[in-house]
């Protein structure tokens, strides 16, 4: 077909002319050119005023893309924010919990460092220039007494609570104890004999030589059956060398043996200038101690509720025998030569551990009780003997009543 004919068609068609088509098409290709045309106005751009589905739904598709991208740059702005975050809380200082901070461990990471602690005393206000110092603590005062106020040669006056010595005097020389070693005697019995009620029977081998010797005895009776409580109560009030032998033999077999385990006590106490030879203080050359040792001494053996019990005693009746039907009555050799034991300042006296030699002289070794405080005053080698005025409770009473609290 000559395109130029096609055009004068087409013209004649939009004027309205009736002219007819130069070649006239058969019948198969006149159908199909029907339904093209049917074709072409179902999927017509626009029909009856309306848009076209096809375009409609690519539109939607289009906005439904837009959203997700969106939806997803804000997840991905939203999970860099909490990643930040979670990393500033890490970085941070200690957290406050309630009202006070808590410990944090940090570690460093390079090898071989150990972690710091950082306590809530090292971290500083923001803004302040120096830490403030803490006060410094209070300094307890401590009353010091004149050695010149006692008779007795050697002296010491501790104040238990802090160990505080309040008079010195001699208190590191060499004294002979006397009797006061029975205060390591009836220890080392206590710790070595936990029945109280056990018996003890002793005998005459026992007691004889000791009155020979001019000891000072309980009473106790050879061949009587007394129990370990009746004995140390006859070591401490009477100062009984019966009571120390009878103890001594069935601890250790001998009073040597037994005299070995005091010289041990004394080295686990820390006793540095202490030597025991006789379980009852019976003088020997070798046989000392000082003034400083017994205090501490008698210290760590009123820790004992036994012993503090016999100790502070003023006086006890034994278990009834054959030998002492209504029992042994046992006085304090203390107690017995004070006129009272409350002072002046409402000082008391509590109990304490006479002593005489020829050689060590008068000594004593006593616990008071002052305004709810406890002091320990050890005394030794003042003139006098038993039958003289008593310088060791004059000194006891001297110095506890100067003690102001």
């Amino acid at each position: 077909m000559n395109p130029d004919n096609l055009e004068s068609e087409e013209s004649k068609e939009k004027t309205g002319g009736s002219q007819a088509p130069q070649n006239e098409k058969g019948p198969v290709q006149a159908e199909a050119v029907q339904k093209k045309d049917e074709l072409s106005q179902k999927f017509s751009p626009e029909k009856d005023g309306k848009k076209p589905v096809k375009a409609s739904r690519k539109g939607l598709i289009i906005k439904c893309v837009a959203v997700v991208i969106v939806l997803a740059g804000l997840l991905v702005v939203l999970a860099i924010q909490l990643l930040n975050t979670g990393k500033r809380n890490e970085d941070a200082s200690p957290v406050a919990s309630g009202s006070s901070l808590e410990q944090e461990s940090v570690s460093n990471s390079k090898p071989g460092l150990q972690a710091e602690t950082v306590t809530p005393e090292e971290i500083q206000p923001a803004g302040t220039a120096e830490p403030t110092e803490a006060p410094a603590p209070s300094v307890v005062e401590v009353q010091k007494l004149s050695p010149d106020t006692v008779y007795s040669s050697h002296a010491i006056l501790v104040r238990l609570r802090d160990h505080a010595v309040m008079l010195d005097k001699g208190a590191a020389d060499r004294i002979y104890p006397a009797s006061m070693t029975k205060i390591m005697t009836a220890l080392v019995a206590i710790e070595n004999l936990p029945d109280l009620e056990e018996q003890i029977t002793l005998t005459a081998e026992q007691i004889n030589p000791l009155y020979e010797e001019g000891a000072s005895m309980a009473g106790f009776s050879a061949g009587e059956t007394v129990t370990v409580r009746d004995l140390l109560y006859g070591v401490m009030l009477p100062s009984g060398a019966d009571a120390c032998v009878a103890l001594a033999d069935r601890i250790a077999g001998s009073e040597a043996g037994f005299v070995e385990l005091m010289n041990q006590k004394a080295q686990e106490l820390a006793l540095s200038d202490t030597h025991f030879v006789t379980d009852s203080g019976l003088h020997d050359d070798n046989h000392y101690s000082t003034c400083a040792d017994l205090a501490r001494l008698l210290e760590n053996a009123l820790l004992n509720e036994t012993f503090r019990t016999v100790f502070t005693a003023h006086d006890y009746t034994c278990t009834p025998t054959e030998y002492h039907p209504e029992g042994l009555y046992l006085a304090s050799t203390m107690f017995q030569k004070m006129d009272t034991d409350t002072l002046s300042n409402g000082a008391v006296i509590e109990g304490g551990k006479t002593g005489y030699t020829d050689e060590a002289q008068l000594c004593l070794a006593s616990l008071a009780v002052i305004q709810g405080e406890e002091y320990i005053l050890v005394t030794a080698h003042a003139e006098g003997n038993h039958h003289t005025e008593q310088f060791n409770i004059l000194d006891a009473y001297s110095v506890y009543s100067q003690i102001t609290g």
